[in-house]
């Protein structure tokens, strides 16, 4: 709720600080003292728009905070901890800033702020309704969030939105594949050649590292093979490494025995070496074999090699891709001659989910009637409480097109009211008079008040051009919302002054420094019985207030909260 608010420099307003409390508060005054500065002030806290007439005049900016007490757990502060503003165990102050150039600054607990952010905190902490104000109440696309809310359809809504996004996936996957399997048709041909050419080429993964291995290898054959020739002569030919390591060991046999075993350790180490010398011969001779170079196979090995990176190249991937590719290829020109099946399967799978979700909004549809005439009804009994005996409220549910289902279902809902029996409903907005529009919004929010809860709400003038018994009914269907929430009202009917918990007076004054200058300032206090009751005694009075006057102030008095 709002539990308080600072103005500064605002229009006729210096400096107003102002507390609030819960229940039914009432402003009251003459006309042209400046109520509708107060709407206007706490409007530029709550995000609406900013207008530089509002800076006082003299003065480089006006500001505004405004300062809510909200749950710990209310949606609003996660919201705003997912814009980077921490506010647990702190109430939401906002703030707002207007220069006299008409640009606005704003914050959130000393946070700033976006004005959209702002104005979005605002609406929904304070919903202001006035004779003329473009209300939610008043707004067609709102008319089915209500009554949903009203109905507490959320179950059934979440279906409707659950099998609608379903069908709509549905869908696009029948609509990608038919795109997919047209464009494949015109490219059958060129599917078709370009298969038939890897199916021809049969490339392998890792082939290309393999031909190009084998072709550098080719390409120094001549090279490899005369260092190979060269070192088989030094380890095999005459006078070679493994004759003379034949000879060393020769010659140290043939004295071995005198050496009572001390060569022994030599000689196998010798023996070991023309072992290992031999062995290094036998590879060095299979490789001399297999060095042969043959120009015939450079070049096959180059062809194959040089057609595999032409074709990929042609294909826009690499070698190794090729025969992924390949199986890409054989997969589409099959699905090609599959493809009416698949297309077919996915049609009924269309058709499917398109059933699950018109299931889904009849059921809703269902749900709406039967709120439709319970809302209708609960209007009606507040339009008999106000005097709109004579009055008719509809809840209008309209099918909506094909083209038109969401996934909030199929219907279009329009609250319509009709004035006389025999008058055919229409929108709220185009039928009822300035008074009566007032009385048919009060209805509908004490109706709706439960499930379009918003911590605070205001009304500006709602009893304009009603009095009497009428009037009172205003005031107690006021004093009964103000009950469950905060509710505050600008109004000059002492009946609904009456019923209000709490009371403040909205005056102009002059101090002695500006009675020479004729400037004019606003003030706002609140009052305490005594002068609550001179205040409801003026209201019925008007400029002379008699004791007649204060007697029927009693009177309506003793009917307020206390």
């Amino acid at each position: 709720m709002l539990s308080s608010l600072s103005i500064r420099d605002v229009v006729l307003i210096d400096r107003l600080d102002l507390d609030f409390e819960t229940g039914l508060g009432v402003l009251t005054g003459e006309t042209g003292a400046g109520k509708s500065i107060l709407l206007d002030a706490l409007g530029l806290a709550v995000g609406m728009r900013a207008v530089a007439r509002l800076v006082r005049q003299g003065c480089d900016k006006a500001g505004v905070t405004a300062s809510f007490d909200v749950a710990d757990d209310h949606p609003l502060r996660r919201e705003l901890l997912d814009q980077g503003v921490e506010t647990t165990g702190e109430p939401l102050i906002l703030r707002r800033v207007l220069g006299a150039d008409g640009r606005s600054r704003a914050f959130v607990n000393d946070q700033a702020v976006s004005v959209g952010l702002l104005r979005q905190i605002g609406e929904a902490l304070v919903e202001i309704h006035g004779q003329f104000e473009s209300q939610k109440l008043l707004q067609p696309q709102m008319h089915r969030v209500l009554l949903d809310a009203f109905g507490a359809h959320g179950g059934l809504l979440d279906a409707a939105a659950e099998t609608h996004r379903s069908w709509r996936d549905a869908t696009e996957a029948r609509l990608a594949a038919v795109a997919a399997m047209a464009a494949d048709q015109r490219d059958q041909e060129f599917l078709a050649h370009a298969l038939d050419e890897l199916d021809a080429l049969a490339p392998e993964p890792g082939e290309e590292a393999a031909l190009a291995a084998q072709r550098a290898m080719m390409m120094h054959g001549e090279q490899l093979s005369q260092a190979i020739e060269e070192a088989m002569q030094k380890l095999a030919g005459g006078d070679g490494g493994q004759d003379r390591t034949q000879s060393a060991m020769t010659t140290l046999e043939r004295v071995a025995e005198k050496a009572q075993g001390r060569l022994d350790g030599v000689t196998r180490a010798l023996d070991a070496a023309l072992n290992e010398i031999a062995d290094g011969v036998d590879q060095l001779q299979r490789l001399a074999a297999d060095m042969t170079v043959d120009p015939a196979e450079l070049e096959r090995a180059e062809d194959r090699l040089f057609t595999l990176r032409a074709v990929a190249r042609k294909h826009g991937v690499e070698v190794d891709g090729l025969a992924a590719l390949r199986a890409d290829l054989a997969d589409r020109l099959a699905g090609i001659e599959d493809g009416a099946e698949r297309i077919a399967q996915l049609e009924r799978a269309e058709t499917a989910r398109r059933q699950a979700y018109v299931d889904a909004a009849l059921a809703l549809r269902a749900a709406r009637t039967k709120a439709a005439g319970r809302l209708d009804a609960r209007v009606a009994e507040e339009f008999g409480g106000l005097k709109l005996e004579n009055a008719r409220f509809v809840t209008e549910l309209t099918e909506l097109d094909e083209a038109d289902w969401a996934d909030h279902g199929q219907d279009r809902t329009a609250f319509l009211v009709a004035t006389n029996p025999k008058a055919e409903p229409g929108p709220i907005h185009k039928i009822a008079s300035g008074g009566e529009m007032a009385r048919f919004m009060l209805a509908l929010k004490v109706v709706l008040a439960e499930s379009d809860p918003v911590p605070t709400l205001i009304f500006d003038e709602v009893d304009a051009g009603i009095g009497g018994a009428v009037a009172a009914a205003v005031g107690e269907r006021l004093a009964a919302l103000g009950a469950g929430s905060q509710v505050l009202v600008v109004t000059h009917s002492p009946q609904v002054a009456a019923r209000g918990a709490h009371h403040w007076r909205v005056s102009k004054s002059t101090t002695a420094n500006d009675e020479a200058d004729g400037r004019i300032w606003t003030t706002v206090e609140p009052l305490d019985p005594s002068a609550r009751q001179e205040e409801v005694a003026r209201m019925l009075a008007g400029a002379e207030v008699t004791d007649e006057a204060r007697a029927a102030a009693d009177q309506l008095l003793a009917g307020a909260p206390s």
